[in-house]
């Protein structure tokens, strides 16, 4: 438990290959069902204040309490990601925290110092900001908004992973207009 940001909800992983990532996860650690979107569609995206159009392929699924996402990138967008990539690492890049009272905890990290670094919207109530707080790899912090259908989509991976039994590890992200 962090006293400043609540629960680390969600570590996330940047890799090569999301595939190999996926069945590794799965068939060597057991961890799943994964639920993958080759091409997450996010919104108002900006990269140090400039917007881009990045084409991300995510990959989520639950052990236990914690989410685990895995990303590949697929275009040279200027992201957290690909600079992590390009300072030739591999594996844990950020860890995440969630919330329902966005402005407010987003408020009350600025005001303490964070300074934002990359940020978007996946779905309706599901912005995210990344700050600038890499001090070693995969430190960076990332505040998550799960008000919407986010937020229903990573109950409805959570409540799977639960019961899962290995089979159909790779499944496809729901319509997050329909959650």
């Amino acid at each position: 438990m962090s006293i400043f940001f609540g629960e680390i909800r969600q570590l996330g992983y940047v890799v090569d290959d999301i595939e190999e990532a996926m069945a590794y996860w799965s068939d060597t650690l057991g961890v799943g069902p994964w639920y993958y979107n080759p091409k997450v569609p996010i919104r108002n995206y900006e990269y140090d204040g400039k917007a881009y159009e990045p084409h991300n392929s995510v990959a989520l699924a639950n052990s236990g309490f914690v989410q685990v996402e895995l990303i590949q990138t697929r275009n040279d967008v200027p992201s957290m990601y690909r600079d992590f990539r390009q300072a030739g690492r591999t594996g844990l890049q950020h860890v995440a925290y969630w919330t329902e009272q966005y402005d407010a905890d987003l408020e009350r990290l600025l005001k303490q110092g964070f300074k934002p670094r990359m940020s978007g919207e996946v779905g309706e109530q599901g912005r995210f900001i990344y700050f600038d707080t890499e001090y070693h790899p995969g430190t960076v912090i990332e505040l998550s908004e799960v008000a919407g259908p986010k937020g229903r989509l990573f109950d409805l991976i959570r409540e799977t992973a639960e019961n899962w039994n290995g089979q159909q590890a790779v499944r496809p992200f729901p319509d997050l207009d329909t959650l």
